[in-house]
């Protein structure tokens, strides 16, 4: 995730009070997970690999009855070695577009859009550790492409930010006003309010981000330091959910990072999908 500005440390103190001072009416607008999750199944395929460091990386998909059980990226243990180690002054890593396996099953997910961040970056003492953005979109790649600042309705549709019951509880924009926040190739970056990135009230290993762009719920993005994938850790969670849904189909409900032993591979998934209608 790439920031054009400062998030003051002030402010997200500020902001995080707030936040914590609805969690009670936050923690009502997740829905129960057991909504009829879609069971394990076989795998459906990998999409296409292309290089990282000095390894692999590429996404997949399981399935079951022609629907998504998981959808993540795969990437070998040496895809964590050679990496670049600065920006060269580029605060806009290039995004490594990564395809799902053809004709596979993926619920709302479109594409997904990884960056590596050799330096992190805002807010200093938190972001700034080397990380991997996994973009999960829910919109396509040409729609993505269309998110700059030369169009001549940028102002426009980065000012319209989403319903708040289609943001995820606890989920909140960053100080500022949405168009200056609204990252180019991307959108605006929503954070979970429980997990402030504040020196001294939040240590950054992996944190969940969600973002949007023209009213609309654009993506789904796991935050991920280097320095955590290297201890080979094994994560599930819930994914926080909004009131509604702006579009019926297959939304994911489960996050998870795991390394197989085996087979010398990390993976970071969007798993538990359930069937949402639109409202």
């Amino acid at each position: 995730m790439r920031r054009t500005a400062a998030l003051t440390t002030a402010a997200l103190i500020a902001l995080t009070a707030c936040s914590n001072d609805d969690d009670d009416d936050l923690e009502s607008l997740v829905p129960a997970a057991a909504d009829s999750p879609v069971a394990a199944g076989p795998p459906a395929g990998d999409g296409p690999s292309q290089t990282l460091g000095n390894g692999k990386v590429w996404t997949y998909v399981t399935s079951a009855a022609g629907q998504p059980v998981e959808v993540g990226v795969r990437f070998s243990a040496t895809a964590l070695e050679g990496l670049a180690s600065d920006t060269h002054g580029d605060l806009h890593p290039v995004a490594m577009v990564l395809n799902f396996p053809t004709d596979a099953a993926t619920g709302v997910l479109d594409h997904v859009e990884l960056y590596w961040n050799p330096q992190g970056h805002e807010p200093p003492g938190v972001w700034d550790k080397a990380h991997f953005d996994y973009h999960f979109y829910l919109t396509d790649e040409a729609a993505v492409r269309e998110i700059v600042p030369t169009a001549p309705d940028f102002a426009a549709k980065a000012a319209r930010i989403p319903d708040a019951k289609y943001i995820a509880a606890d989920f909140v924009a960053p100080p500022g006003t949405a168009v200056e926040n609204t990252i180019p190739g991307m959108g605006l970056h929503w954070l979970d309010g429980t997990e402030p990135p504040v020196p001294g009230q939040y240590t950054f290993t992996e944190t969940m981000i969600h973002g949007s762009y023209d009213g609309a719920v654009t993506f789904i993005e796991p935050m991920i330091t280097r320095e955590w994938l290297l201890t080979k850790p094994t994560l599930n969670e819930a994914i926080k959910q909004p009131q509604a849904y702006q579009r019926t189909g297959l939304w994911p409900t489960t996050y998870s990072v795991r390394f197989d032993s085996a087979t010398n591979e990390y993976s970071v998934a969007l798993g538990g999908f359930v069937q949402r209608t639109s409202s």
